[in-house]
């Protein structure tokens, strides 16, 4: 039987990034947008506070571009300051790559088992879903989900006895399977 673990966020991540009023490299999402247009041509950035100061960053979301050439809902979207637009926007690897930040997840992800405490079978096969693309090492999902060490995750995997199709070892932001046998 096969058993569905979900990775899902409980909140924003960190940004990582140099703050240039006080040297920090921690900064926490606002959920606020601001959007300027000069002409024609719109610009729009999500906005970020120091952790240590305070001070605003802006994220490039948008750059010169056409006011034609925006979905209107995602101009609604970025006017009202949804905070969902605020999740896609940090998960998105080019608004990333445009801003040079990175994130932390470290304490804004929980892993739902589906209610099953501890499975007690010989043989558990497991899907692994990412609700968001957050990385993690299967190593502390596998110990987290089964209740054990993760030292001993690591012995049942050179054992053989966790097994699956992807490498176990560093970290995965996308879904996988794996079967333990105890």
């Amino acid at each position: 039987m096969l058993t569905n673990w979900v990775v899902v966020p409980t909140c924003l991540p960190i940004v990582l990034r140099r703050c240039h009023a006080c040297a920090a490299e921690r900064f926490r999402a606002s959920g606020k947008f601001r959007v300027n247009a000069n002409h024609k041509l719109l610009d729009a950035w999500l906005l970020v506070l120091c952790t240590a100061c305070g001070e605003t960053a802006k994220l490039t979301v948008l750059e010169r571009v056409h006011v034609r050439s925006v979905r209107p809902e995602l101009l609604d979207r970025l006017h009202g300051n949804d905070l969902r637009l605020t999740a896609e926007l940090l998960q998105d690897p080019v608004v990333r790559r445009r801003n040079r930040i990175a994130l932390d997840w470290d304490n804004a992800w929980r892993l739902d088992t589906g209610g099953s405490d501890r499975p007690d079978r010989e043989v558990i096969d497991v899907s692994v879903r990412f609700a968001a693309r957050i990385p993690v090492r299967p190593v502390r999902l596998i110990a987290e989900g089964c209740g054990l060490s993760r030292a001993e995750v690591e012995r049942l995997i050179t054992e053989g006895r966790v097994v699956s199709a992807v490498r176990l070892s560093g970290k995965l932001s996308g879904d996988f399977t794996f079967t333990l046998k105890r």
